[in-house]
């Protein structure tokens, strides 16, 4: 297949650290002698570039977190002047100020090389036509897997996201191969094809390749069925480059890592201290293969763990386990630590729709947290009584995940908001209040 990379993606462990360190000695000397922001943390601790010798120096540099981006708009951390770029994507900066990336043309070869890596793994070859339903513009999704799908020779289909039954047309009228979007967006893709009287096994989509939001394994079969296709998670983050960073092959034991263009780790999120394989913690990545901007140490707010054993599909290269949630998306209830995908887990072993909303008060001095979960068509024929009976089973199953009561309220089918992009799960009021 055009794009397997086995000279890195089958590399022995010393072959990967002699790449990883050359990389980082000359990526922190970029950062430093271009970067004003990482001369003056470095110059603060009282380190130069020469006391970096290899990868295992790592923990000697500082973290970097988002609020260096946003501090230094637009262009403060970019280590090559303008005329160098050749592209600018940006977040959607509904927390603050966006954060802005940069990229040589390197950097896209490096995006691409990426996108492609993972679109391999999902079985792609140049004959197929990938949909590429995820948004172009500022977002990196579009673009990301548009690139990814060029560089390995494959049809690239611009569908971006919106108009859902058009998109469905177009994957039956021009036999796409694999479909690239959200995870939220394919499963409202598959209610949509059902909604047309289509058979998915009339159309040519044999996988799909989802990120950008988290999701569960319960989600991934949920996906499976509805289409009628192999799901498959890559991951991404503007700040790093789109997606491609790490992606699943057909064993969908853990997303491989391009550890030879992004260095992982996982830390403790409070004591920054290295976490080993294994154990849960914020992922931190490093950017080792990039020039405009060189993050060090970048805190993705994304938990997970990490693995170093060979994958039974051959790969050598790190694997990253789906992330739990992230630290910033936690919820926190009377002092216990929710995160939406294990709400999303337990409905979906329930058999319940995969579409709900959590809505969070405050009463008085109490947190409450209330499940909107909508029904399956073949309940609309269920008495209140047996609509009762189900909250109620959800809800002795919730608790005993989460450790907290959660009201849960069945709704109609089709009430709650669908999105495009990435899926809007909480409602917190107490930020209102």
């Amino acid at each position: 297949m055009a794009y397997f990379a086995p000279e890195i993606e089958c590399a022995s462990r010393d072959y990967l650290r002699a790449i990883q360190s050359a990389r980082l000695i000359s990526m922190v000397k970029n950062a430093y002698e271009n970067i004003e922001f990482y001369r003056k943390k470095f110059d603060e601790i009282g380190l130069k570039p020469e006391d970096i010798h290899s990868i295992d120096d790592i923990t000697k540099l500082p973290f970097t977190v988002k609020t260096d981006l946003r501090d230094n708009y637009p262009f403060g951390l970019f280590a090559v002047p303008q005329t160098d770029l050749i592209r600018i994507h940006a977040s959607s900066g509904t927390t603050g100020k966006p954060t802005v990336v940069g990229y040589t043309e390197h950097d896209i070869d490096v995006w691409a090389q990426g996108a492609a890596r993972a679109l391999v793994a999902a079985g792609a070859n140049k004959d197929d036509i990938i949909h590429v339903s995820y948004g172009y513009g500022l977002f990196t999704g579009g673009l990301g897997m548009h690139y990814g799908a060029e560089k390995m020779g494959a049809t690239a289909l611009p569908a971006s996201s919106g108009n859902t039954k058009r998109q469905v047309q177009m994957l039956m009228d021009f036999g796409s191969n694999l479909l690239c979007c959200t995870p939220s967006y394919a499963m409202f893709i598959g209610e949509t094809i059902r909604e047309m009287g289509i058979n998915p096994a009339d159309l040519k989509v044999r996988a799909g390749i989802f990120g950008a939001e988290p999701w569960t394994e319960e989600m991934r079969l949920e996906i499976e069925k509805s289409l009628n296709i192999k799901a498959y998670d890559i991951y991404g983050l503007s700040e790093i480059a789109g997606p491609g960073v790490a992606y699943d092959c057909e064993c969908q034991n853990g997303l491989h890592i391009c550890e030879d263009f992004f260095y992982p780790e996982v830390v403790n999120p409070d004591t920054g201290e290295v976490l080993p394989d294994g154990e849960y913690g914020e992922l931190v990545f490093t950017c080792i293969g990039k020039e405009a901007l060189p993050l060090i140490r970048y805190r993705t707010r994304d938990i997970c763990a990490l693995t170093h054993e060979k994958c039974d599909c051959g790969r050598t290269t790190v694997r990253m386990t789906k992330p739990r949630g992230r630290t910033d998306d936690m919820l926190i209830i009377r002092g216990i630590n929710v995160f939406p995908s294990q709400i999303e887990s337990v409905l979906l072993e329930l058999n319940m729709n995969p579409n709900y909303l959590i809505v969070v008060d405050r009463k008085g001095n109490l947190d409450t947290m209330e499940v909107l979960v909508e029904m399956q068509p073949e309940m609309f024929s269920d008495t209140i009584k047996a609509i009762e009976t189900t909250e109620h089973k959800i809800e002795i199953a919730l608790q005993s995940t989460l450790n907290v009561y959660a009201k849960v309220r069945l709704v109609e089918a089709g009430s709650l908001a669908r999105s495009e992009g990435k899926a809007k799960r909480v409602i917190d009021k107490r930020k209102e209040n």
